[in-house]
């Protein structure tokens, strides 16, 4: 084996984790200094193939000054893959949350994505997400060189990473050996589950190049990378809704098992079921660039840019079960654990018992950029500073467009009806297809009988942008305990926006007599069949959006806006009836975070007996501020002295002001206002490093630890409802019969600029062996977070609104409808004698309040990790290039979740207790083969259908394979196999027999070619 020393500063400065930071200046020392005999020698292992990258990641992580995962490449493109998500969840205790079939966001150490912090280049990214969670498939694993896992911090890291702090790292051009290097790649793609999915796309391509040079006798660096991904996203799925109803199927006397409801005789039923094909392509296009300048051995100055732009054009194709609430008939009903699991439902004169044909077209435009310039100055022998200027920049916009269609009595006829004649019939299987039966189901295909009933669009429109400004400075002394001093400072402005808008027309739930439903034409159609594991399910129609909207909006198909909606209380220039639509503009505003933040370190270097000990000991200080823009309610009650009745109208002393939408429509009800939360924060930390022997050492750790709310959590959009009473008049007796005695008024605040940060105190411990005889290493890790709080959304009900400062009726005025004669009539106002429309007055009282809230109740997280690396290199032959990869931990946690509202489980997301890793490599003369197996047990995430739901998914095993052959020392062939056993995502609400998702993605297969120069 080869082996290096050292210098005393370099020594100094790896054992206080800044070598990264030296690098450039280092490399351009004239001569490598001989080794003197009597002087300590630390090993470099330096081997070829997949083998590098493991054993190059073994040396920095041996080498740091905190507990730490590492993942090394030797050139730019040496990641086989897709994303840097896939990269990362291959390192003991990260697993990653799939969407769409592909690793997004990573949890760590049982920690969902909201606790991970990110750097590129040391510097904060901000996200597509419109949360802090970062998207790591945005970051295309080609223009990554390196990636590092702080698993515990230091004083000098940015704050933020309760879970860890992931650092990636773009190339250093100056740091190559070579003087030019060049690399492409070309792999092209094909997914098996495609051919299944009419319209979906079978294949798709990965296409990189990278260039890095240096030139002016080295001291002028350039690197260039470009990353393309074009890819087929499809799937087969079927999603169960939430079980949101109360009904009592069973008539069983004394039944009581419904604990903590105000019916607990009553079996939970489920809003329904959603049957689908996927289909779409997604593109990913990533730029690189950097430029390095050391004009001296004592000055460097670097300038880089990173941009990946992701966009997805998806479509989801197939019906929407609505079973129809609690007024549903419901026969033979099949109850497990006290849910509602199979059965009959029949619509009823008062039920939504329906089959929503579905043609939903999803657009979803990402970009992320950063931008950076850093000075690396060696001021003196002693003295180094470095100060970084930088920008990260995130877009999203995400339109969510949906096409309904629903069955008709007869699709020809000239006022159509929609077919009420609905009886559904399903037995669910728990983490398996379910059983189902449609008396409709012939109709689903038929032209003559499916008629397009609504149209809505969705968009959500998000804009993140962080300015940062920082200095680190290092000063090394001479002291018994103390190798180097470390402090600087942070500036960061960051401001995020979000925008909403709708367009809405027609009715999912019938048809609408003022905005009529389109009749389809057979170039507009296609009939689809199932097949595979999902052929049992009927056929239905598949509707060309396009040809549709066309032909329903002849003059141009309507866009989005954001407005009030005309039959939005405070609209002043307004029909004053019509859709209310608030929300959007309620729902749309800025949010700013400014934080101050200074530090000071000590790194240690010292002996104690025979046992050489370095780490770190320091402090962070945090001051932040954070602020978001709002609109509150400014209105009074004035009361009618003739009719007693109150009337809520704009309240110009409390702030109410004139508020325009895109429209035009102008709301005199609210004022603008902006909400400001201010806090300082000491976190200190330690890192102790104990090399026991040559090879073994003992790292101890402890820090107190912060990581701030989503940042789309902070918006202030509290609101209150008055909920809707109806008003029917009997056409002959004139008695007037009402929905509900009374209205409710309901709120939420589900987002708060007061939130706090969540904070929490950890301890690392890790032992680590490194192999003297082959090249390797055996880790043995244990921690221990105790955590302050969490976020939490809550309930209270009743809800006492007007004594917590929100303006609420006492009492609403309803109009009162004449009953219908037919179905599908429009709605007729009943009038008094005068001829003027009649009202009656209807009582409010408190409802419900959803708030957002930091709990106090916390807890602990805690786990062990274990890795394995090893190469069999005393193997003989061909076996010396044999060699595994393994990791295994084990996470608990006595944290649990409030259930609530789109909440059906109580442990923590993104807790796994049990997550594994597994790769078996073999290099043999140019030739390299490897499986990699990646295994988390049940966990708690996000499942997105009709609205989020928080829900248990269940456990899953990823195989992905993958081999090359080196033809010549520049060009090398590959073979690839992403998701070898095309395993699914299976999820359930509180218990299984509650089925959740159970989604099919497909298996990916890569062929392609490797080029260097």
């Amino acid at each position: 084996m080869r082996t290096f020393k050292p210098s005393t500063i370099m020594a100094a400065l790896m054992a206080s984790g800044l070598a990264y930071i030296a690098q450039p200046v280092y490399a351009q020392d004239a001569e490598p200094e001989e080794t003197p005999p009597d002087e300590e020698v630390i090993e470099r292992i330096e081997v070829r193939g997949f083998s590098t990258s493991l054993i190059q990641s073994l040396n920095q992580k041996r080498f740091s000054d905190t507990v730490t995962e590492q993942i090394s490449a030797d050139d730019l493109g040496g990641l086989p893959d897709v994303s840097m998500a896939d990269a990362l969840t291959r390192l003991p205790g990260i697993s990653a949350v799939r969407t769409g079939g592909q690793a997004a966001e990573i949890n760590i150490r049982g920690l969902a994505g909201d606790f991970v912090f990110s750097t590129l280049n040391g510097r904060e990214q901000v996200s597509t997400s419109g949360s802090r969670a970062i998207e790591f498939d945005q970051y295309p694993s080609e223009l990554i060189n390196s990636a590092a896992v702080y698993k515990s911090p230091k004083a000098s890291l940015i704050e933020g990473g309760v879970a860890g702090t992931v650092e990636l790292q773009t190339a250093s051009p100056l740091a190559i050996e070579e003087q030019h290097k060049f690399s492409a790649n070309v792999r092209g793609m094909y997914n098996d589950r495609a051919s299944e999915i009419p319209d979906a796309e079978e294949y798709g391509h990965r296409i990189s190049f990278s260039y890095q040079g240096k030139f002016m006798d080295d001291t002028l660096g350039v690197s260039l990378g470009y990353a393309r991904l074009f890819q087929p996203s499809v799937s087969t799925q079927f999603v169960g809704l939430a079980y949101n109803g109360e009904v009592d199927v069973d008539g069983i006397e004394g039944d009581t098992d419904n604990v903590g409801s105000e019916c607990p005789e009553c079996e939970l039923i489920s809003e329904g079921f959603e049957i689908q094909h996927k289909g779409g392509e997604e593109t990913r296009d990533g730029y690189m660039a950097a430029i390095e300048w050391a004009p001296t051995a004592d000055f460097t100055l670097k300038a880089d840019a990173f941009i990946s732009k992701f966009d997805s054009e998806a479509f989801a194709r197939g019906y929407r079960v609505k079973l129809g609430g609690v007024n549903a008939g419901i026969t033979n009903p099949v109850v497990v654990n006290n849910s509602v699991v199979g059965g009959t439902f029949t619509r009823t004169d008062s039920s939504f018992t329906r089959v929503e044909l579905v043609n939903d077209d999803n657009q979803d435009f990402d970009q992320v950029e950063s931008y950076g310039v850093k000075a690396d100055w060696q001021i003196t022998d002693d003295l180094s500073a470095q100060f970084d200027v930088s920008l990260s920049k995130a877009e999203s916009n995400f339109r969510n467009g949906l096409l309904w269609s629903l069955v008709a009595e007869d699709a020809g006829a000239v006022s159509p009806t929609f077919d009420e004649n609905v009886q559904i019939s399903y037995l669910l299987n728990g983490l398996n297809l379910p059983d189902v039966a449609f008396n409709q189901a012939d109709a689903f295909s038929d032209i003559n009988r499916v008629m397009v009933s609504k149209y809505g669009i969705y968009p959500f429109e998000n804009e993140d942008e962080l300015h940062a400004y920082r200095g680190d400075f290092q000063y090394l002394v001479s002291l018994p305990v103390i190798s180097s001093f470390e402090f600087g400072y942070r500036y960061s402005d960051r401001e995020y926006n979000n925008d909403r808008s709708v367009f809405e027309y027609g009715n999912d739930g019938g048809f609408s007599v003022n905005q009529p439903p389109l009749r389809l034409t057979q170039d507009m159609v296609d009939v689809v069949n199932w097949s595979g594991d999902y052929s049992y399910f009927p056929s239905y129609l598949s509707v060309d959006l396009n040809a549709a909207l066309n032909a329903w909006f002849p003059n141009g198909v309507p866009q989005p806006q954001q407005t009030w909606g005309p039959g939005a209380a405070g609209v002043i220039n307004g029909p004053g009836t019509g859709p209310n639509t608030a929300w959007s503009v309620q729902e749309s505003g800025d949010v700013f975070e400014t934080v101050n933040a200074a530090y000071l370190m000590a790194n240690l270097d010292t002996e104690l007996g025979d046992v050489r000990v370095t780490g770190n000991v320091g402090v962070r200080y945090v001051q932040s501020k954070q602020r978001s823009t709002t609109l509150q309610r400014a209105t009074r009650f004035v009361t009618d002295p003739e009719t007693g009745t109150s009337v809520e109208v704009s309240d110009p002393t409390a702030g109410a002001q004139n508020i325009m939408d895109e429209t035009g429509l102008i709301n005199n009800f609210y004022r603008p206002t902006i909400l400001t939360h201010e806090f300082t924060d000491m976190l200190p930390s330690i890192n102790l490093n104990f090399g026991l022997t040559d090879n073994t050492q003992l790292r101890m750790a402890a820090a107190k630890v912060m990581g701030r709310a989503p940042i789309n959590r902070f918006a202030a959009n509290a609101s209150t409802t008055v909920e809707e009473v109806t008003a029917t008049m009997d056409r002959d007796s004139g008695e007037v019969t009402l929905s509900k005695p009374t209205a409710k008024i309901n709120g939420s605040a589900r987002n708060s600029p007061y939130l706090d940060p969540f904070y929490a105190t950890q301890y690392d411990i890790s032992w680590e062996y490194y192999f003297e005889e082959t090249d390797g290493a055996l880790i043995v890790a244990g921690f221990y977070k105790d955590i302050d709080s969490f976020i939490e959304n809550i309930a209270i009900e009743p809800y006492n609104f007007e004594d917590n400062g929100f303006i609420v009726p006492s009492e609403i005025e309803v109009p009162v409808y004449l009953e219908a004669e037919f179905s599908g009539q429009e709605p007729e106002l009943a009038r008094d004698a005068n001829g003027d429309p009649m009202f009656i007055t209807v009582p409010t009282e408190n409802g419900r309040y959803e708030t957002a809230i930091n709990n106090a109740k916390g807890g602990y997280i805690r786990g062990i990790e274990l890795a394995y690396t090893q190469i069999y290199s005393m193997l003989p032959g061909a076996w010396s290039g044999l060699g595994v990869s393994a990791s295994f931990s084990y996470t608990e946690s006595e944290i649990q979740r409030t259930l609530s509202d789109g909440v059906f489980s109580s442990r923590l997301p993104g807790l796994s207790e049990n997550v594994a890793t597994l790769t078996v490599f073999w290099e043999y003369e140019g030739f390299e083969t490897r499986v990699s197996g990646r295994y988390r047990d049940a966990f708690v995430s996000e499942q997105v259908a009709v609205n989020d739901q928080t829900v248990n998914f269940d456990d899953e095993l990823v195989i992905d394979y993958q081999a090359s052959y080196e033809i010549n020392d520049n060009m090398s062939v590959l073979f690839q196999v992403n998701n070898l056993t095309d395993e699914p995502t299976k999820s359930y609400f509180t218990s299984e027999e509650q089925t959740g998702t159970i989604q099919f993605f497909g298996t990916q297969y890569f062929l392609g070619l490797s080029y260097t120069l």
